[in-house]
């Protein structure tokens, strides 16, 4: 069955000397593999433009209930995404986006809300100037809405521990040892106040960013499968003073 998809592509690895796979999230239908040319012709050379990290496209996909992989035809760009792939520190970012993504949404089904808020926020790292080093921490905490793992911040209140297990901020440690000591948790509760629009307000160092990180990280973690294998973790830590 032919069918008309809007899709955010993820990753794409080598299948033979032919083909490629690409791994994408579709409004439509939800995660979705295709198959694609992986030659060295101007063809080619268009696709994996449309293709790279976080690239919205549309398609035709030839969809069929006993296949996992599609084929696809007249891919076309949805968002043209020169203000990301242009900007090597965004690419960057985007990369690791990209590269987590394929790992929480590894069996994700057909969401309009979520799909609606990655669209958005691709079109908002595309065009924004300023915060660009704090959008990957804005990203992944708003993230957790739509995936259902967000804090429960009307627990918080200052000197509180935040229990990562059951997302809310506790007054004693809970039993295990999956918790945030208050000065952590007081981040966690800041975090939940910056957005895409005031994200460039945040003055924060390296070594504050790369905490938010890891807390994050651990958090979804918990929540989901291991992110410690990320490949574009150490890039994304080394690049913002």
């Amino acid at each position: 069955m032919l069918r008309e998809l809007h899709c955010i592509a993820l990753r794409t690895i080598k299948y033979n000397e032919r083909h490629s796979i690409l791994s994408a999230y579709s409004l439509e239908v939800g995660r979705v593999s295709f198959l694609v040319p992986a030659g060295a012709g101007k063809e080619a050379t268009r696709r994996r433009a449309l293709f790279m990290p976080l690239g919205a496209f549309q398609c035709i996909a030839d969809i069929k209930n006993d296949r996992d992989i599609y084929n696809m035809r007249e891919p076309r760009a949805e968002i043209i995404m020169h203000g990301i792939h242009a900007h090597p520190l965004k690419s960057a970012v985007s990369l690791f986006i990209a590269e987590l993504l394929s790992v929480v949404l590894r069996e994700s089904q057909q969401d309009q809300a979520l799909y609606a808020f990655l669209t958005h926020s691709i079109e908002r790292f595309n065009t924004v100037e300023t915060g660009v080093a704090n959008f990957h921490i804005c990203f992944l905490y708003r993230l957790g809405r739509f995936i259902g793992i967000e804090p429960d911040v009307s627990t918080y209140s200052d000197g509180r521990v935040f229990d990562m297990v059951d997302g809310v901020f506790r007054s004693t440690p809970p039993l295990h040892s999956h918790f945030l000591e208050p000065n952590d948790a007081a981040t966690v509760y800041m975090l939940s106040r910056m957005t895409y629009d005031n994200m460039h307000r945040f003055r924060l160092s390296r070594e504050n960013r790369n905490r938010m990180l890891d807390v994050i990280l651990e958090y979804y973690a918990i929540h989901y499968a291991s992110l410690s294998s990320l490949k574009s973790i150490d890039v994304l830590r080394s690049l913002f003073e």
